[in-house]
């Protein structure tokens, strides 16, 4: 019987959040405003390394890997790392989040490697705002790589929207009219304070709650969370196909549920997106036979997990943008 994670609070670890690169060719301000600094000493893990990360946490009883970065996408062996996790019987979730630029091209190629899930990362539905955001006249491409996923076969898409006051706030009636007839799960996600988004955060960051309180005026339903799912509250309504998602890290009780972990594009261990400096899990990635040392390792170090983050106090830790761990 495989073995599962468990912390010293008893909290049990479905899901491995994957970081492969945390190169992106998008500016959104809330995470690289000033685009991408490349760091030629800087090292992404290798194919090989992948699967033995992905071996390593399936013997672990993880159930769901999700690939970030960065942009994951831009990986060339992007679909090899795909077909490389898949491998793994005990995973039964593959999911990437993508600013969705290629997806119209290569989704179809994504999905026959054995990606079962997407996310796309969409902040407005009006173009002129979604270009003001992220710093890429990419709207329609992105539009058009969501309805690519649809055609693909992909029978839900999760859409994520980082929640910002006087951005898009106010704009709760637009996205139900965009999810109404389409298997979209919208995902309101909080402003989150990094290193270096301080001045942003506390210029538009607004709590879920508002958003939440819209959705039960008009008659929406909490839906039950299961294990292996990320921490969004879903939402649903019976006059519509999509749903509502709100992740709220400043409510308090957030990592009561905590279930999942990260490793780095470098390969460090982290035990929470704002948490101290990552473990080195690399030195055990260079053969097959260190499997066992490496599934140790990771049991060992989770046993140090703390119980919250320390967000409320100001504190995100080393996590200076989104794309550094993986979000």
């Amino acid at each position: 019987m495989v073995s599962q994670l468990t912390d010293a609070f008893d909290r049990k670890f479905y899901y491995l959040r994957l970081s492969i690169t945390d190169v992106c060719n998008f500016r959104c301000n809330y995470c690289l405003p000033d685009g991408y600094k490349p760091n030629s000493n800087k090292r992404f893990l290798t194919l090989d390394e992948i699967k033995r990360v992905g071996r390593g946490f399936a013997g672990l009883g993880t159930e769901k890997v999700r690939l970030t970065g960065g942009e994951p996408t831009l990986r060339r062996d992007f679909v090899d790392i795909v077909a490389a996790i898949r491998e793994n019987s005990a995973i039964k979730t593959l999911a990437v989040t993508t600013n969705g630029y290629r997806m119209a091209r290569d989704i179809q190629s994504w999905k026959d490697a054995g990606l079962t899930s997407v996310n796309v990362s969409v902040d407005s539905l009006d173009a002129r705002q979604f270009h003001a955001i992220t710093g890429q006249d990419k709207f329609r491409q992105v539009m058009e790589g969501i309805d690519a996923g649809f055609a693909a076969g992909f029978k839900k898409i999760k859409v994520n929207t980082v929640l910002m006051r006087d951005v898009n706030d106010r704009s709760l009636a637009t996205f139900l009219d965009w999810i109404k007839h389409r298997p979209i799960q919208l995902r309101f996600i909080e402003l989150m304070e990094t290193g270096e988004g301080t001045d942003l955060f506390r210029k538009h960051h607004v709590s879920g709650e508002v958003i939440r309180q819209q959705l039960l005026e008009r008659g929406w339903q909490q839906a039950i969370r299961s294990r292996s799912d990320g921490p969004a509250q879903v939402f649903s309504h019976p006059d519509y196909q999509g749903e509502i998602g709100l992740i709220m890290p400043y409510e308090k009780d957030f990592c009561l549920s905590c279930n999942r972990l990260r490793v780095s594009a470098v390969g460090h261990l982290h035990l929470c997106l704002f948490g101290e400096q990552g473990i080195s899990l690399r030195d055990l990635l260079e053969e097959d036979s260190q499997l066992e040392a490496l599934k140790d390792r990771i049991q060992e170090k989770l046993q140090t997990k703390k119980q919250t983050h320390f967000l409320h106090q100001g504190n995100s830790g080393i996590t200076q943008n989104l794309s550094f761990i993986g979000g």
